[in-house]
């Protein structure tokens, strides 16, 4: 009787083995290991490019931050008033009677003003030569004006009815740091309209009303009985109720001189402020553009780094693919390459950028502000372009035949 036969076996279909996230990271991340200081300078030009963009919405932001907290502590409902010009083109002159006349509106809260010495000139001593002359304006000044336009004393004390009666003077923050005063002290004195004047204090920076920084302050009294003042004013500040603040400028004119309301100019302080922060917001874009061209760069040393990657591991394409890698997972595996050598750019830059922007607000004294959107948006910057900078040398590296890769080596 014959053996039976055996039964013929069908040849088991072989399934590639799938790739999981975690595997694709880790065989991504062999080429980094691999080549650290390539990796290293590859992704410096990416942290690079998102640190100066980070870096300059955070210091713009951090401003911006400053300016709100300045302005929230002094107000917005500061009005000024200053003489503008004739229809004939000369200089006009506010009335004297114009601070009164304007504390009669009623949605006014606080009037103050200051009155320019023409010729009076300011000296550290009278050894200086005349033309020296610092660019520092004398102003004779109301006992109220600190008050009115949020200013502070830095050293010594403000006018009072005393010495605003007496050669004294108060100094503006520049104008003091011109004069080589750090101080207020009764021994210290200038040379001022041609006789000396002791220095009973200085200011701190006044946001809104810069003029006074580069000024000396002298008692109204004192600038008419020593240098021949003519109680006119060349500034009113004006202090309006909030609500009101429009209003009053309506009217501020005609009320401060009523013959002639065409030759009085009214400003908002605040608005000037504005205007600066608009001029910054301009700067700030130019200097993201200049940032992004410098992302830009730092994504074609990526693709250079990479496309380099693929000509040097031609060996490790072939080997894997007959191994039985499918094209999909060489892909994955270079693309994924890409990616974490963006992630770690941009992760550093903003890091960096966040670093830079807290330097510099903290040697200004500002608040820090790093804008989450700036972060996120950073990140994810350098993930889109780390895709675009691999993508092609993936592309071409699973386009690799395995017979190929192997014979190129």
């Amino acid at each position: 009787m014959a053996a039976p036969t055996p039964a013929r076996l069908s040849p088991a279909r072989l399934v590639p083995a799938r790739l999981g996230p975690a595997d694709v990271l880790r065989v991504g991340g062999v080429g980094l290991r691999t080549r650290p200081l390539r990796a290293f300078l590859s992704a410096l030009g990416i942290a690079i490019g998102i640190a100066a963009m980070i870096a300059v919405v955070g210091i713009s932001s951090s401003s911006r931050a400053e300016l709100d907290r300045a302005l929230d502590a002094l107000g917005t409902n500061l009005l000024t008033v200053e003489p503008g010009n004739t229809l004939f083109g000369a200089d006009a002159q506010l009335p004297s009677e114009s601070v009164g006349m304007i504390r009669r509106i009623g949605p006014v809260t606080e009037v103050s003003a200051t009155g320019q010495v023409a010729d009076a000139k300011v000296y550290r001593s009278d050894r200086i030569p005349a033309a020296e002359t610092g660019g520092i304006a004398t102003r004779a000044a109301r006992l109220d004006l600190l008050g009115t336009v949020g200013a502070e004393v830095a050293t010594g004390t403000w006018l009072n009815e005393a010495t605003a009666r007496y050669p004294a003077v108060v100094l503006g923050a520049t104008a003091a740091q011109r004069l080589g005063i750090t101080a207020a002290d009764p021994q210290v004195q200038v040379w001022l309209g041609g006789r000396p004047f002791t220095v009973v204090g200085t200011l701190a920076v006044a946001p809104l009303a810069p003029e006074l920084d580069t000024s000396a302050l002298i008692g109204w009294p004192a600038a008419t009985d020593y240098l021949g003042f003519d109680g006119h004013p060349t500034t009113v500040y004006t202090r309006a109720q909030e609500s009101q603040v429009e209003a009053v400028r309506s009217v501020l004119g005609a009320t401060t001189n009523p013959e002639a309301p065409n030759e009085v100019e009214v400003s908002r302080p605040s608005d000037a402020l504005a205007a600066a922060e608009a001029t910054d917001d301009a700067f700030t874009g130019l200097l993201l553009g200049l940032g992004a061209v410098a992302l830009l760069v730092g994504g074609v040393g990526v693709a250079n780094t990479m496309v380099i990657s693929v000509l040097e591991r031609r060996a490790e394409i072939g080997l894997r693919r007959s191994l039985g890698a499918t094209r999909g997972q060489v892909r994955s595996q270079f693309l994924a390459e890409s990616l974490l050598l963006s992630a770690l750019g941009g992760i550093g830059g903003v890091l960096l950028g966040i670093l830079v922007t807290s330097g510099y607000a903290l040697s200004q004294g500002w608040p820090t502000v790093v804008p989450a959107w700036a972060m996120l948006g950073g990140v994810g910057a350098t993930l889109v372009i780390g895709g675009l900078a691999g993508l092609y040398p993936a592309v071409r590296a699973a386009r690799l035949a395995p017979t190929e890769a192997l014979a190129a080596v």
